[in-house]
């Protein structure tokens, strides 16, 4: 559970910042979420289904089966656990984050390899 915190979001790898106000794995989050200018190479799903509002700034959303995406300040974007998808940071980006209930697992795509993760993001 995080209360008040200040953590990486997505792996110590990940260019995002997360301003947790709450998180409780198994019922909810709510996270501002700063994406600095870039990304990460590995596609990845999420554990949980999210409801993104974009404050500021810009990303390109780069899906696996090779759609390409734009949001910007202003847009409001459902995530649903499937999406295998990587973010890109054409600028310093400012989003507020409200996800739901987690899964035990969820998947890392790296160079074609499948990685699965589970909490504290270990592999199993």
């Amino acid at each position: 559970m995080k209360f008040l915190e200040k953590a990486h979001d997505g792996g110590k790898d990940s260019g995002v910042t997360g301003y947790f106000l709450i998180e409780i794995k198994s019922m909810f989050s709510i996270v501002l979420l700063k994406f600095s200018k870039g990304t990460r190479e590995a596609y990845h799903n999420h554990a949980f289904n999210a409801l993104t509002i974009w404050i500021s700034g810009k990303v390109r959303e780069h899906v696996l089966d090779g759609d390409v995406l734009e949001w910007q300040g202003g847009d409001v974007k459902y995530t649903p656990r499937e999406n295998f998808h990587k973010v890109e940071a054409l600028t310093d980006t400012w989003a507020l984050c409200f996800r739901g209930p987690w899964l035990d697992r969820w998947n890392e795509n790296h160079k074609g390899k499948n990685i699965t993760l589970t909490h504290g993001r270990k592999i199993v």
